[in-house]
């Protein structure tokens, strides 16, 4: 008998946020990147492509993400959306630390050495 496992997917901005969130991560996860703005075209593929996957949004709190992440909110209401502290903006510029503390809070497992001060 087979366990049935939902694949995560992590959706961020560039591909700086996506290596700072693969070094962190212990688990294989999906992270696909929006390389900053999303056409119409790029956002049905991610609706159409990810409809049966848990998509968490991970992007910078700037002005650039915070439109990104109101894009997701109304294409992808399902999606989970994940908040580095305003302090660091950017998810690549984020402490190692602070990026497991929040993908850990979202049940993702990460490497231990990381919840450390840094």
């Amino acid at each position: 008998m087979e366990d049935f496992q939902i694949e995560k997917v992590i959706i961020v901005e560039g591909t700086s946020d996506k290596k700072k969130v693969q070094k962190v991560l212990k688990e294989d996860v999906e992270i696909l990147c929006t390389n900053g703005t999303i056409s119409f075209q790029k956002m049905d593929m991610f609706v159409d492509e990810l409809y049966d996957k848990e998509v968490y949004i991970m992007v910078d709190q700037d002005e650039s993400g915070e439109k990104l992440r109101k894009q997701f909110k109304r294409e992808m209401p399902q999606a989970k959306h994940l908040y580095i502290d305003k302090a660091y903006r950017e998810v690549a510029s984020a402490p190692n630390n602070h990026v497991a503390t929040v993908l850990l809070s979202a049940n993702f497992a990460v490497h231990t050495q990381y919840l450390n001060k840094g």
